[in-house]
């Protein structure tokens, strides 16, 4: 590591260190004492480890504010906290203290120091005296007390400029070791530096906006295309106190440089309108477009004039990519959409233009296939971690973070420990102040190694911390306001500084990848699900009249099955993708063959219809409707046994398709109607349907023109017979005609409403 030979500054006066020795011996003769008086018979053996002799451990300290963070030569530091009795006896004439010095030398030491946990005599530094000292009568077992110290910085004893140990010490009594020892302490760090130094670190502090998918692929069929989201847990983040508002707020008066997933935007942006919500099987309207607005408001002022850093679209996860994804195809196709769009949703809902030129593997841990697949969507600055991409040469200090590493590509190599300060829990106020101290700490440390060398450093935190890890973060921001020892730079910036000529620019084998990391990774399985989906909707689009109202949705959701959020949450990844392919079906099976029952001919040529319907608010065209029969003596169209015609149908409409036939025999025949595009993609399921042939025969047309005769001579007979018996009836002279009978009763019964028989018979 580059920090493996920290190089050693000035060590503390021999007056100071001849005052530590000598309190350590006062404080160490009582733990003599007791040791003397254990009977050799009761010893323990000599391969066991000896306990604590001052039990330091039985009271726990929590260090949960110290103000300032920074201090001045005329301020005074305020440090507070809590103790806790963890010990099975009451601690009598309980005094909590403080402790500083020595100074360290090297972020090395800075590490060793917040690594011990016990009081180490001789080696924590001693108490700044008994004026400051706060006294508890008693504190009883399993009880916590607060407490408060307040020193004026002038008595702290700070020589030159450089990280000092702070500790808090609380020393008592109990029944079985009525004399005053040290029962617990917490350690921390203050930073001196009371003038701005000459040389200072350039620091770019990344400020993430990243977020999980929360918005499906579904839209409803208003113009607007309304939104469907999974849940509404978005607008928490986006509320006041949440996740992303804090984000936002805090950042607003930091330096940082912020990195933004489109996808968090574009989501945002769709949540400030009408938008719905799913409920069980269905849907409820969302009610939160006015937080969703003010969010969006808020962000566009803050970074108006500051740096963003666009990601690809949804955050798409590269090591899985690299991995398990890139030999399935068309999976770094999607990754290259993703990069395209990633400029234009940022602009068209900030009105920044934004940098696309990096890329963010998870923890900054790449390897060589990683880097291939970052640039091959359009990166050329790929954001490391100094964790994976270790130095291999023991430099005496922290290197500038820009490395060339070929291919006209910057690994810019992030501090891993700067960066992994704020992993844990922050919501608790000593953790908090902790990490806080640490980051000054490591950074004036860092500075001092190599005062005429200055370099830029990066810090790439959590790529989603929680709202407590944000104010985290800003507040150890806000501790280096005074540029005394730094000076703030944006990424762009910091990717182009020249390098550091001793720093390593060898990219990590694939074997050195975290093994931890590698087992989060999206499964083969996710892309190949993906390359399904896309499959079906390359098929779907190619119909539609207004294929933009499906594209873009689908598409983002294909995204947005890549994120690098799915990663520990393999169950949820696979519900998502399954829900996006479900979707997708049960559109392109609006637009279906119905089925049809048999049919019967009655003649060697008649005519077909097959219907088609479109249940869809667009219309489709471009879609081919095939008939083929498995009989060669049933002809369609004249053209053989299998025949086409183009199918245009709007929306919300059917069509019915008619297919002229010819047969040369009677029979039957096996037909079968399917869909296609008109590349020859299949399209939805085939519909099959038997047509029945009763051909007409001589004989039988003989019967039937001999009984139309007999009709018509019978008719012919019933009118010359009623002539006659008009003439007579007029001879008779009377002048009143007779009477005229009623028209004869219909012989057929009236429409009937039921359904038709089964089969269909066909006439030309």
């Amino acid at each position: 590591m580059a920090e493996a030979a920290d190089f050693q500054g000035t060590r503390p006066s021999p007056a100071r260190r001849w005052l530590r020795r000598t309190a350590s011996a006062v404080l160490g003769a009582p733990l003599l004492a007791g040791l003397l008086a254990v009977p050799a018979a009761g010893a323990a053996p000599a391969a066991e480890p000896a306990k604590a002799p001052t039990g330091s451990r039985t009271v726990a300290v929590s260090l949960d504010t110290l103000s300032p963070s920074v201090p001045a030569e005329d301020d005074t530091l305020t440090v507070s906290g809590t103790l806790t009795n963890k010990g099975k006896e009451t601690i009598s004439s309980a005094g909590v203290d403080l402790r500083v010095g020595p100074r360290l030398s090297g972020r090395g030491e800075v590490d060793d120091a917040s690594k011990r946990s016990a009081y180490v005599p001789g080696v924590d530094p001693a108490t700044i005296g008994d004026k400051y000292t706060v006294k508890f009568p008693k504190l009883a077992k399993g009880i916590s007390q607060d407490f408060t110290l307040t020193v004026p910085v002038d008595k702290l004893g700070l020589d030159d400029p450089g990280v000092y140990q702070l500790g808090v010490s609380v020393s008592g009594r109990t029944t079985t070791a009525p004399y005053e020892q040290v029962l617990g302490m917490e350690r921390s760090f203050l930073p001196w530096q009371p003038e701005a130094s000459d040389s200072r670190t350039k620091l770019t502090f990344l400020w993430p906006l990243i977020g999980s998918p929360h918005v499906t692929a579904e839209t409803r069929s208003d113009e607007q295309q309304t939104p469907v989201f999974t849940d509404d847990e978005l607008a928490k983040e986006l509320a006041a106190g949440g996740r992303l508002e804090q984000m936002v707020s805090l950042g607003s008066r930091l330096p940082v440089t912020w990195v933004v997933d489109p996808d968090l935007l574009a989501s945002v942006a769709a949540m400030a309108g009408k938008y719905e919500v799913e409920s069980g099987d269905t849907t409820v309207p969302g009610k939160n477009q006015a937080v969703a607005k003010q969010w969006l408001t808020a962000l566009e002022k803050v970074v108006e004039d500051g740096k963003v850093i666009a990601l690809p679209f949804a955050d798409p996860d590269l090591a899985s990519i690299a991995h398990r994804g890139k030999n399935v195809s068309g999976t770094l196709s999607h990754l290259q959409n993703a990069s395209a769009v990633a400029a234009t949703t940022v602009e068209t809902i900030l009105h920044v233009k934004p940098s696309t030129d990096f890329a963010w593997p998870v923890n900054g841990a790449v390897d060589s296939s990683i880097v291939d697949v970052a640039t091959s969507a359009g990166a050329h600055n790929v954001i490391a971690r100094s964790d994976s991409f270790r130095e291999t040469t023991e430099l005496p200090y922290t290197p500038t973070a820009a490395r060339p590493i070929g291919g006209g590509t910057t690994a810019v190599v992030a501090d891993a420990r700067l960066s992994t300060l704020f992993d844990g829990d922050m919501s608790r106020a000593g953790s908090s102040t902790r990490a806080v101290q640490k980051f000054l700490a490591q950074t004036l440390a860092l500075t001092e190694q190599a005062p005429d060398n200055e370099r830029s450093i990066v810090v790439a935190p959590p790529r989603m911390p929680t709202a407590a890890q944000a104010q985290t973060m800003a507040r150890a921001l806000e501790g280096l306001a005074g540029n005394r020892w730094t000076q703030p730079l944006d990424l762009v910036a910091a990717a182009e500084v020249k390098p550091d000529p001793g720093a390593t620019s060898k990219v990590p084998r694939a074997s050195a990848y975290p093994k931890k990391l590698r087992a989060q990774e999206l499964p083969t399985q996710a892309f190949q699900d993906i390359r399904t989906t896309q499959g079906s909707l390359d098929s779907f689009e190619t119909i539609l009249t207004q294929p933009e109202r499906v594209v873009t949705p689908f598409g983002n959701a294909v995204n947005r099955s890549m994120s690098t959020s799915w990663r520990g949450r393999s169950l949820e990844a696979q519900q998502y993708r399954d829900a996006v392919r479900d979707y997708l079906q049960s559109l392109t099976s609006e637009v279906q063959l119905i089925e049809k029952s048999d049919v019967t001919l009655s003649g060697r040529s008649a005519t077909i219809p097959v219907t088609v319907q479109n249940k869809l608010v667009q219309g489709v065209d471009r879609l081919v409707l095939r008939l083929t029969s498995d009989n060669i003596r049933l002809k369609f169209n004249d053209d053989g046994s299998m025949a086409e015609l183009p199918v245009s149908i709007a929306g919300g409409h059917s069509q019915s398709v008619k297919f002229d036939t010819a047969t040369s025999a009677n029979g039957r025949a096996q037909v079968t109607a399917r869909l296609y595009t008109e590349d020859g993609t299949q399209y939805g399921e085939e519909m099959t349907f038997t047509v029945k042939v009763s051909e007409v025969t001589p004989t039988v047309l003989l019967v039937i023109a001999g009984g139309l005769l007999l009709l018509v001579l019978a008719g012919i007979r019933m009118y010359s017979h009623r002539k006659r018996a008009v003439a007579s009836d007029t001879a008779g002279g009377n002048g009143d005609g007779p009477e005229q009978p009623s028209d004869p009763t219909p012989d057929t019964g009236p429409e009937s409403g039921a359904p038709s028989g089964t089969g269909e018979k066909v006439d030309r």
